[in-house]
């Protein structure tokens, strides 16, 4: 009786090992085993716990294209830099070359006055803040050891997030109060720069919108202008010959008109009026564009949020109204004060020194710690 299960152990011990040595013979190369192996662990990661939602499988299905679109952006970023720079060159010369001496030979002297002291203003403005926005560093996390509250860990720096700290693919890194990377500054807008990207889009805005209107007329009178000489090209100019004229020979034979020669349409006056056209569908097209984008910047400063908090705080409002309860933004301290926090706005003074003419103040607080509502009073008042 004790025979039998001794020798059908035996037996089963040496078809275990024949058939380990067969499969051993013929394993898969390390390459595949391993790529098979990461990619079960990839479906299992899907599955790993209850707190699993379709916007993880999401971000890990699509990483591969996010780290696509992350690289290219990054390596864009030097190139829409220097287009920004190569467009606003252009319309500048085209106003200093063209437009200037219109100006200075048709205007009285108060409207000559006044565009020759709001183009240049606005043109300070403008370079002066674009410089700041792509040179100021939006605010990282500090790499020594701090007692900062935070309130979650990245799961890409392994480093604790302070509240409204977001990591940045394109910069790989965290950003203080990020608001979003901008591939025109090839920088990201945090809570060091914000206030300069905010004032350059409006200032930008408010050029183009200057230059289409003011060069309105102009554009009307040198589209017509090519369009004219256009005709007058396609069109044979003559004036009839009666009379004598045909029997002295004035013409040659089977002709009854003489050709008069076609107004003068210099190469300088064609480039002058092209270049007119150019600067008003450009300045318009980014005045409608940048002005749509500063709009929506400006709401999103009067409720106190970033980009990113705005589609936090919309999910989060959904999620309150289900369990019949309502959300409020903890860092919206009131139209006002947040205007006042965002400009750094201290005194009344700082309106005209702070807002209207260039300055490089710091930003209110540090971002790494905020005021929590409920507040009953201004935080900065004037």
């Amino acid at each position: 009786m004790r025979w039998c299960p001794i020798s059908v152990l035996h037996l089963l011990r040496f078809v275990r090992s024949h058939s380990c040595t067969r499969r051993g013979k013929n394993r898969l190369p390390p390459w595949i085993r391993e790529t098979w192996a990461y990619l079960r662990l990839l479906v299992q990661s899907l599955c790993f716990n209850s707190l699993t939602d379709s916007d993880v499988v999401f971000d890990s299905v699509f990483e591969p294209v996010f780290w696509t679109v992350d690289y290219v952006t990054r390596w864009f970023g030097t190139v829409f830099v220097c287009l920004v720079v190569i467009l606003t060159s252009s319309i500048l010369v085209i106003a200093y070359m063209v437009l200037l001496p219109l100006v200075l030979n048709t205007y009285s002297p108060p409207w000559i006055a006044w565009h020759i002291c709001y183009g240049h203003w606005n043109l300070v403005m403008i370079a002066f803040h674009y410089y700041k926005s792509a040179k100021t560093s939006p605010g990282f996390l500090p790499t020594e050891k701090n007692d900062s509250p935070f309130v979650a860990v990245c799961k890409k720096c392994i480093m604790p997030k302070p509240a409204r700290t977001h990591h940045c693919g394109i910069c790989n890194r965290c950003i203080l109060k990020m608001d979003h990377h901008c591939p025109w500054l090839n920088n990201c807008v945090g809570h060091f720069n914000h206030r300069y990207f905010f004032s350059f889009c409006l200032f930008m805005t408010l050029g183009c919108v200057y230059c289409s209107v003011s060069g309105r007329n102009l554009f009307l009178d040198a589209y017509n202008a090519i369009e004219r000489f256009k005709h007058l090209d396609m069109e044979k100019p003559g004036v009839p010959v009666t009379g004598m004229g045909p029997l002295i020979g004035l013409l040659p034979p089977g002709q009854t008109n003489y050709q008069t020669p076609a107004p003068q349409y210099t190469f300088k006056e064609k480039m002058i009026n092209k270049s007119i056209i150019y600067m008003w569908v450009l300045t318009s097209t980014v005045g409608v564009a940048l002005g749509a984008l500063t709009f929506w910047h400006a709401v999103l400063i009067s409720r106190g949020e970033t980009s990113i908090e705005r589609h936090i705080n919309s999910k989060e409002t959904k999620r309150m109204t289900k369990r019949g309860r309502v959300y409020k933004n903890p860092f919206n301290y009131g139209r006002l004060n947040n205007w006042k926090i965002f400009l750094g706005v201290e005194k009344t003074s700082h309106w005209v020194t702070r807002v209207l003419l260039p300055s490089g103040h710091a930003p209110h607080g540090d971002g790494l710690t905020w005021d929590i509502l409920p507040i009953k009073k201004d935080l900065m008042p004037v």
